[in-house]
């Protein structure tokens, strides 16, 4: 049986996982932005981070769901706008991410069970192997994608992130609630 969303079809029984989630890790570098890392002439980075990613991370957070960002890379930008959007848990260069959100499930007293996590490369499997819901966006790694439990039908950096948060949202009867302004 598959159930009608706004991003089409999912399965029943995702969407059952879907309801039972209270923390959703993201990877940022092809999730949050779209991969690509812009340098400057003096060494800065620049990365394009989309508003409507952040309304669904707001959005979350303001139904009581908590978000994790784990990055190996460490970056100024990613904290600044994590802050933003009121994400309290920000994971920064940490090359092996499932210990990571392993001690952050501990530490909330959150399940496997009860955590999703959103990645596009090899990198974010330690992520998938301590959560119980694994989504790639739909440019992501087919080596991730081929084990993820739901591809994304949005592009990483271009509102994949918002896809997760609006599917969470919808089977918590949340999804047309106004949760704030975009960021």
């Amino acid at each position: 049986m598959t159930i009608e969303t706004p991003y089409g079809k999912v399965e029943k029984q995702l969407f059952e996982k879907l309801s039972e989630i209270k923390l959703l890790a993201c990877d940022v570098d092809g999730v949050f932005s779209d991969g690509r890392i812009y340098m400057g002439q003096n060494g800065e980075e620049l990365k394009a981070f989309h508003t409507r990613d952040g309304y669904g991370v707001k959005a979350l957070l303001n139904i009581g769901i908590h978000v994790v960002v784990i990055t190996g890379r460490k970056s100024k930008m990613v904290e600044t706008r994590m802050t933003a959007l009121g994400v309290k848990h920000i994971l920064q260069g940490c090359e092996d991410k499932q210990p990571a959100l392993e001690a952050l499930q501990l530490e909330l007293g959150i399940k496997a069970e009860q955590t999703a996590a959103i990645g596009d490369d090899m990198p974010d499997m330690g992520m998938f192997n301590a959560a119980s819901l694994n989504i790639c966006v739909n440019d992501g790694h087919p080596l991730v994608a081929s084990t993820a439990d739901y591809v994304t039908q949005t592009k990483g950096g271009f509102g994949a992130v918002r896809e997760v948060c609006d599917l969470i949202l919808l089977t918590k009867g949340q999804l047309t609630n106004i949760h704030g302004a975009s960021v």
